[in-house]
C-alpha cells in the first residue's frame, strides 16, 4: 500500500503540472532554443524503447544476481520531474508486459523504487546543488550528473530495503555494498550522458539552461 500511495502522489503530483506542455510549448522550458521544435520526444521515445527492456532483463534471463538497472537519473535530468514522473510509470508497465517472470507486485516495486523515488531525490538534490553552489557548469555535470545519481540512487535503495525489499540473490549482510556498487555504476553512466549532452546536444535536457550556466543570466 505504501508504493501505491507514493506512486499515485508522485503521478497525480506531476500530472498537476501538466507535463505535456514540455513537448508541445518550447517556451515552457528554461532550456536554450536550438531549432528543433519538440526536441524533448527524442529522449522521451529513448526511454520509452531501452529502459523497459534494462527494467526487464534479469528476470527475462534469470540472472542469479538480479542487479537492476534504473536509469532515473538521467531520464529526470533529460525530461524533467514533471515529466520524467509518468514516462517512468509507462517504463514500468512496458517492463511488466515485455517479462513473463516480472509479477505486478515486482513491477510496482521496480517504478517506485528504482524509477520515481530517485528521480524525485535527483531533483531535490539538484534543488539544493543549484542553491548551494549556483549555476556553474561543473556543478551541474559532477554535482548533478554524477554525485547526484550516487546520492539519490543509494538513498532509495537503502529505503527500499529498510521496507523489506531484499535484492535477489545477495546476501542481507552485502545488501548495502551491493546498493552502493549499483549505484556507483548507474552514476557513472549519467555522468557521462550528461557531459556529451551539455557539448552535443543540450536541447535533450530539459534540466539544462545556456543561458544560466554559460552566460550567467537569470531567468
Amino acid at each position: 500500500m505504501l508504493d501505491v500511495a507514493l506512486l499515485v502522489v508522485a503521478l497525480t503530483t506531476a500530472m498537476a503540472m501538466r507535463p505535456w506542455r514540455l513537448l508541445s510549448n518550447r517556451k515552457a522550458l528554461v532550456t536554450q532554443d536550438h531549432g528543433d521544435s519538440s526536441p524533448l520526444w527524442t529522449p522521451l521515445l529513448a526511454t520509452l524503447v531501452i529502459l523497459p527492456w534494462l527494467w526487464a532483463l534479469p528476470t527475462l534471463h534469470h540472472m542469479p544476481l538480479q542487479l537492476q538497472w534504473s536509469g532515473a537519473c538521467l531520464v529526470m535530468m533529460c525530461l524533467g520531474w514533471p515529466l520524467a514522473v509518468p514516462a517512468l510509470c509507462l517504463v514500468g508497465g512496458i517492463a511488466y508486459a515485455l517479462s513473463p517472470g516480472l509479477d505486478a507486485s515486482e513491477a510496482l516495486r521496480l517504478t517506485v523504487w528504482h524509477g520515481v523515488v530517485p528521480a524525485t531525490f535527483a531533483m531535490l538534490w539538484g534543488a539544493l546543488l543549484r542553491r548551494w553552489l549556483g549555476t556553474k557548469v561543473f556543478a551541474y555535470i559532477f554535482g548533478r550528473g554524477f554525485a547526484g545519481s550516487v546520492i539519490s540512487l543509494f538513498l532509495a535503495g537503502m529505503l527500499s530495503a529498510a521496507l523489506g525489499h531484499q535484492l535477489p540473490g545477495v546476501n542481507e549482510d552485502l545488501t548495502t555494498i551491493a546498493r552502493w556498487l549499483m549505484a556507483w555504476g548507474d552514476a557513472v553512466v549519467t555522468g557521462m550522458v550528461c557531459a556529451v549532452f551539455v557539448a552535443y546536444k543540450p536541447q535533450w535536457l530539459a534540466t539544462w539552461s545556456d543561458d544560466l550556466y554559460l552566460y550567467g543570466k537569470k531567468s
